[in-house]
């Protein structure tokens, strides 16, 4: 299944930092900004946690939550997390059910060898679960303050 522009999001159970288990549908009634990385604690995926993380109040001004989410495990996440000192959840999906539900899970190639991945992307999902934009294969640098604008568009 690939969601569209458009789409309702279906509701599908979350396994978050905290221990907290939710539900997409838990985000109903704000605004949400999901965004999936590679790996918790390598380059890129720091520098792009961090730019959400600096957002975060300009984010809240919008009515707009911030959760991010990978393949790593829950205990992966929790210290990413505080390393960083991230003021959103991030999602353990290690049985993958959010990233094949957003299509995220693509052939990738490192030294040679193929192997499948966590493509890096960023969904926006409005107040009423309703897919609003999307972004792929998405490169770290300005991702931030396109997204936020894409937030602000939305309706309070």
């Amino acid at each position: 299944m690939s969601l569209t522009i458009g789409d309702r999001v279906p509701d599908i159970a979350l396994t978050t930092t905290g221990e907290k288990r939710l539900q997409l549908s838990d985000f109903h009634g704000e605004n949400l900004v999901l965004f999936f990385y590679p790996k918790a604690s390598t380059p890129g995926c720091t520098t792009e946690g961090q730019d959400f993380r600096d957002a975060a109040d300009a984010f809240a001004a919008t009515a707009t939550k911030i959760l991010g989410a990978s393949r790593d495990g829950l205990k992966a996440q929790e210290r990413f997390k505080a390393k960083h000192a991230f003021p959103f959840d991030l999602v353990s999906d290690q049985d993958e059910a959010l990233c094949k539900l957003f299509d995220v899970i693509k052939p990738k190639k490192m030294f040679g060898k193929e192997y499948l991945g966590v493509e890096r992307s960023t969904f926006l999902i409005d107040k009423t679960g309703v897919l609003r934009r999307q972004w792929r294969k998405v490169k770290v640098k300005g991702h931030v303050h396109e997204v936020l604008a894409a937030a602000e568009e939305l309706d309070p």
